[in-house]
């Protein structure tokens, strides 16, 4: 089917015309955007020109005279320049592709306008005739009915007048006339009909489907050339072409060609030195030559003047002996750890990179090994020398605190680290397995291990309660395998360890963790996945991901386990540090907190409001069926908000008063993290005062301030400056008794400078020096005690109505000051201006304000 016969209606030559119109503009997006496809072309070849000319730019290439390395370096930039080049090569050639775009354009923009000209023309003549017809038949009507009125007229006059007179032929003539007039008219309404039906078979037959058909193959030929157009740019743009690939392959082959062993032997051949001459040190004797006595050149002088010195610096030294002994065995215990192999030998990385890396590991702990080595020989070799001194004089003592199970074997250590190093790809016979066949060192592997001395520490009721359950299930480290195997066949799910404290973000998990290995495991979200991560305080806090194997099993860097909590407790009882580097030990579990809940224990049962960081809802826990409302942590917000969201909680944990509103306890075992705190059932002190406007007392509001008073008053003696004092951050209940809520901006301090920024801050709420200085204190919150107070008597109107928030600072600075509301007593009003004096040290605390509330209050009463 083509355009010939499936276009011939009106609608279908418009939409023919928008759809060359749209072609059009597709043409002009593709030539911009090819155009900037040159550009940027263009750009990289310069760019990568640039590259390959700063790449030669190489300092002295003489000292490099022979280098594989260089040699590969030189053929790759100059490959890079050729790329360059045939960069810009395709881009010229895409410029050309740009410019056939613009001339298909061009063409079409013609071929359109003639379309539109030819069809135009070929209809202009049927629609003529067709209002040739139209004004044809309107005369013939207008003709006929004229004749009929002359016929008529005729008729009556031949009637009267009979068979002559002069009227009569006027009226004949005109009848006559009239008969001409219309039988021309006839004619050429019948030869205009005819013409026309002529013209529209014609029009609909062979015009305007020869016209339609010719138009189609215009159309096919240009998507022809359009596509041959794409075709070009698509080739000029072909990374993987032949010409791409030539210039890769042959800086593979560059590249290939270095070869590691072949890299220094020019470099080796002309710098060929002899060995180095050993350095020759004597004792110069000139020195004593002059000096009659014992001092004897390299000898060591013993006497009453030297015993002690020569007795202390043994002892010193072979300390130092002994740490390097000791850092030398653990240096071996933990190179199968450290090795990426796996115990049958095979690679425990994909590929080169992990043979790469083990091959560093190795050749890194042979260098420390062999300066530990050295450094132990070069101390051994002082050792010696003083204990032969003492001995000849009888002088030599067993110093305080050596033990002689320390002694290592120095072969043994070069031994056992050349079969390392020279089974390097296969832990078959590990280093781990030689020292437990020799039975010498396995006792100094257990004396480390299993003999660590333990610094006491004092029984208190909370360490008792954080170790309880986790001693009922780590037993003591002297305990056999047998029982502790035993152990560990409970099922319990991870959460339910005391020692395990959920998603409490790493800011909190520090404050618990105050004691050198105190150690506790929690769970966090990086990059959208949940990771178990162990925290230790050791020399400072160390935070530690588990590792998963790939069978499922969970490790560090030691052998893997099952479960999460057997690899804790191999750590407990081991003594083993979780990591060589960090030598973090585990000592202590801290159990949660008897305010951390449970998710599981808390059920939501509707939405009550929405907060800063998530939504509020009405809850019951499980385990008293009391109504609880909580405010729940979006998941996906970062650390940093999850610390701010928990801070409320860790506030008010220690809170105890009637207008201050109670913690229950948090959930941190899941996501999300919720703060449990009791249900106030009036809400928002704002909306109930807008909601109970009209029925509010003097006695009822003063009462509220009163009971806001008390609230702040405590707080403020307990150094917590709430900084977001508003009616929408207090809960009133069914009885106007009004508690503080929101703590999530306070602090515990008595002065509090804001180095953060001053962003999401309640201007119209917040004190002058607040907002000018960014310093809080509690005479801060006095001043926002006094807008509490106007919201109160003001049934909940906004504070400085219709002032922007810059406006009412600005107004505020110059001592402009709110007026009082409707029906507020004045000794009220006289309080609230005082809460907004200028300077802070003229507002009253907390205290005094609660006194002269309440006194008014009592006066009120008695004079009713």
């Amino acid at each position: 089917m083509g355009f010939s016969t499936a276009l011939q209606g009106r609608a279908a030559h418009e939409a023919l015309v928008v759809r060359q119109d749209a072609e059009l503009r597709l043409m002009e997006v593709m030539k911009r955007a090819l155009q900037l496809r040159v550009k940027c072309d263009k750009e990289y070849a310069i760019n990568l020109a640039s590259v390959a000319q700063q790449g030669l730019k190489i300092d002295r290439a003489d000292e490099m005279q022979g280098s594989l390395i260089t040699k590969s370096w030189r053929s790759y930039m100059d490959e890079l320049d050729h790329q360059s080049k045939q960069f810009k090569t395709n881009a010229e050639l895409l410029e050309v592709v740009c410019e056939k775009l613009t001339h298909l354009s061009q063409d079409k923009r013609k071929a359109r306008k003639t379309y539109q000209e030819e069809h135009t023309k070929i209809a202009a003549r049927l629609n003529h005739l067709t209002d040739e017809v139209v004004r044809k038949k309107a005369e013939y009507q207008k003709h006929l009915e004229g004749y009929k009125a002359l016929r008529t007229r005729f008729e009556e006059h031949y009637i009267k007048s009979g068979r002559g007179g002069r009227k009569l032929d006027d009226v004949r003539d005109k009848y006559q006339k009239a008969c001409r007039k219309l039988h021309l008219t006839h004619n050429e309404y019948v030869l205009s009909i005819t013409e026309a039906v002529e013209v529209e078979k014609d029009f609909r037959n062979i015009l305007l489907p020869g016209l339609l058909e010719h138009q189609q193959s215009v159309q096919e030929s240009f998507i022809l050339l359009w596509k041959n157009i794409l075709q070009e740019a698509s080739q000029h743009g072909d990374l993987t072409s032949d010409k791409f690939k030539e210039i890769q392959k042959r800086i593979d082959n560059v590249i290939s060609s270095v070869n590691p062993n072949e890299e220094y032997r020019e470099f080796t051949e002309k710098h060929r030195t002899s060995p180095t001459s050993p350095v020759v040190f004597q004792f110069d004797e000139a020195l004593i030559g002059d000096i009659p006595g014992k001092l004897q050149s390299s000898t060591l002088a013993v006497d009453n003047l030297t015993v002690d010195w020569l007795r202390t610096r043994l002892l010193d030294l072979e300390l130092s002996v002994k740490d390097c002994q000791e850092k030398q065995l653990k240096m071996i215990e933990h190179v199968d750890a450290g090795a990426p192999v796996t115990a049958n030998g095979s690679l425990s990385s994909n590929g080169t990179n992990g043979m790469q890396s083990s091959k560093e590991s190795q050749h890194r702990q042979c260098k420390d090994l062999n300066a530990l080595r050295c450094q132990e020989k070069q101390k051994q070799k002082l050792v010696d020398m003083i204990k032969f001194a003492l001995n000849e004089v009888g002088c030599e003592e067993l110093p305080s605190g050596c033990d002689d199970h320390l002694t290592l074997d120095q072969n043994f250590i070069e031994d056992s680290f050349n079969n390392h190093q020279q089974n390097s790809n296969s832990t078959s016979v590990s280093i781990m397995n030689e020292l437990k066949r020799r039975g010498g060192v396995l006792t100094l592997l257990r004396g480390r291990h299993f003999k660590r001395k333990s610094t006491p520490q004092p029984t208190t009721p909370m360490t008792a309660c954080r170790t309880k359950r986790f001693n009922t299930k780590m037993k003591p480290r002297s305990q056999s395998l047998g029982s502790l195997s035993m152990s560990l066949t409970t099922n319990r799910p991870l959460y339910e360890e005391e020692w395990f404290h959920g998603v409490l973000p790493r800011e909190e998990v520090v404050r618990l963790l105050n004691n050198e290995g105190d150690f506790l495991v929690r769970e966090t979200i990086r990059n959208e996945e949940s990771q178990i991560v162990l925290s230790v305080c050791w020399n400072g806090h160390k935070h530690f991901i588990v590792q998963t194997t790939a069978d499922g099993h969970f490790r560090f860097e030691g052998p893997p386990f099952p479960s999460i909590q057997e690899l804790i407790m191999h750590q407990y009882q081991s003594e083993l540090p979780v990591t060589v580097k960090s030598g973090a030990i585990l000592r202590r579990p801290i159990c949660r907190e008897r305010w951390e809940l449970s998710n599981d224990d808390v059920v939501l049962l509707e939405k009550i409001g929405r907060g800063n960081f998530g939504d509020v809802y009405k809850a019951k826990l499980k385990s008293s069926s009391l109504d609880v409302a909580v405010k729940t942590c979006r998941m996906t917000l970062p650390d940093e908000q999850k610390r701010k969201f928990l801070q409320e909680g860790r506030i008010l944990k220690q809170y105890d008063h009637p207008n201050i509103v109670k913690l229950i306890g948090i959930c941190v075992q899941k996501q999300p993290i919720m703060i449990v705190m009791e249900l106030v059932p009036g809400g928002s002190l704002l909306n109930n005062l807008r909601k109970n406007s009209n029925h509010l007392t003097i006695r009822q509001q003063m009462g509220m301030c009163r009971d806001a008073a008390a609230g702040m008053r405590y707080l403020e003696s307990r150094n917590c400056i709430h900084r977001d004092l508003a009616a929408r951050n207090c809960l009133v209940d069914f009885e106007n008794c009004v508690k503080i809520s929101d703590f999530g901006m306070s602090r515990e301090e008595e002065e509090y400078i804001v180095s953060d920024g001053m962003k999401q801050i309640p201007v119209k709420w917040t004190a002058p020096e607040a907002l000018n200085f960014g310093k809080y204190t509690s005479l801060c919150d006095v001043w926002s005690y006094g807008i509490l107070m106007w919201e109160i008597f003001s049934r909940g109107d906004t504070p400085y109505s219709g002032m922007s928030n810059s406006r009412a600072r600005e107004r505020i600075d110059a001592g402009y000051r709110m007026p009082a509301p409707e029906n507020t007593p004045p000794e009220m009003y006289r309080l609230m201006l005082k809460c907004w004096s200028a300077e802070p040290e003229s507002r009253p605390h907390f205290d005094e304000i609660f006194n002269v509330v309440d006194a008014l209050i009592l006066r009120l009463d008695n004079s009713h």
